[in-house]
């Protein structure tokens, strides 16, 4: 790799310099380290990144994507995820996996987390130590041989791994409905874990009842708050986990939006809670989301209920559509935030040099479970 930047290859340089620069400053410095690495550094860019952030990323799009996209270049020597950690993880896990590895003669590919404080609320509302004896205890009032876990993409590479070693798989947004059905086709009963309202919406629209979706609360005993008939009368065993973006959407947002604007639709996330998701026209994956607004015509009048930095993108790029933001007050991932242009520069400063910094690698049992949690999620995408 090329020495870009005031550090000497095999010299750290410390972030404090970097919080003192402007952006133009930061940008061209960025600019010039992306112009010497070329195609062997890759910058992805999550859809709820500031914009200055998304300017400078070679990907834009949502966490899996970004993390297959870049794996699969073989070109790609170091990647820069700006996400959370969770998405670097993932990152990790498919940019060297085995084959990968071999390919490359044993050469890893780093994965660069910005900011390693970029975290995820909603991944945090699980861990492996909650999930473990949550399983224990299910397995007192039920059968854990029929009964299948599934994760969502926003949650730790142990969590998906937990789920490789009992069978189970992960989901996006988008595929949810599918993997809940590639579970049924398995097992009579799922754990789906972390965000129970995604669970929740997806399984009620597949005809599910309420009354089958107990919720498990890892800070209630026993049995998450549960009684034994309960969970013997489940389909899907919900987390009590949630986003905090989307949790901030509410019904009366849309009764509002309604009242004003009669002839707008209301498109929101399915994080969203059901009583919002209930009364919206469309609910939908980040891409969706994106989409539906990609094939609206001119004039079309939209509320959206997903994060601020994507709807503001969406408002300018669309500017023939009325695009506006559904909560009366501003809802960012400040978590997501965390990555700015000052630690952006830093870290790719670092990786010129030779000193990468902030580097997430996930360690082999994990990442060897957790890869065949995510390869059964590829079967029913």
């Amino acid at each position: 790799m090329s020495t870009i930047g005031t550090a000497a290859a095999g010299t750290t340089c410390e972030f404090e310099p970097y919080a003192s620069l402007d952006g133009g400053q930061l940008t061209a410095r960025i600019a010039r380290v992306k112009r010497a690495m070329g195609p062997r550094l890759l910058t992805l860019g999550h859809h709820y990144q500031r914009d200055e952030v998304i300017a400078l990323s070679d990907l834009r799009g949502d966490s899996y994507k970004l993390a297959a996209l870049a794996a699969s270049d073989e070109r790609c020597e170091a990647i820069v995820f700006c996400g959370v950690h969770f998405m670097a993880e993932t990152a990790d896990i498919l940019a060297n996996r085995p084959e990968r590895l071999a390919a490359r003669g044993g050469r890893r590919v780093p994965v660069v987390l910005p900011d390693l404080e970029a975290g995820c609320s909603l991944a945090d509302m699980a861990n492996i130590d909650q999930v473990e004896d949550c399983w224990e205890q299910l397995g007192e009032v039920l059968d854990t041989a029929d009964l299948l876990p599934i994760t969502y993409v926003n949650s730790s590479a142990a969590l998906k791994a937990f789920c490789g070693r009992y069978g189970g798989i992960v989901c996006t947004s988008s595929n949810a409905r599918a993997a809940i059905e590639w579970a049924f086709a398995r097992r009579s009963r799922v754990l789906f874990f972390p965000d129970q309202h995604l669970a929740r919406n997806t399984a009620r629209a597949m005809g599910i009842g309420l009354e089958q979706m107990p919720l498990w609360d890892p800070h209630r005993e026993p049995f998450g708050g549960n009684t034994a008939d309960a969970l013997r009368q489940s389909r899907v065993i919900l987390w009590n986990g949630h986003c905090s973006v989307h949790q901030v959407f509410q019904p009366d947002h849309i009764e509002r939006f309604r009242k004003r604007c009669p002839e707008g639709r209301v498109m929101v996330h399915p994080e969203c809670m059901m009583e919002v998701v209930d009364r919206a026209d469309l609910s939908g994956s980040t891409a969706a989301i994106i989409q539906a607004v990609e094939q609206a015509p001119p004039g079309t009048h939209w509320a959206i209920g997903t994060e601020l930095n994507l709807v503001n993108r969406l408002k300018h790029e669309f500017p023939e559509q009325h695009i506006e933001f559904l909560a009366d007050i501003a809802c960012l991932c400040t978590t997501m935030y965390r990555i700015d242009l000052p630690h952006l520069c830093w870290a790719m400063e670092n990786l010129a040099a030779r000193t990468p910094v902030n580097v997430i690698e996930v360690e082999p049992a994990t990442a060897q479970w957790a890869l065949a949690a995510l390869e059964r999620m590829l079967e029913v995408r």
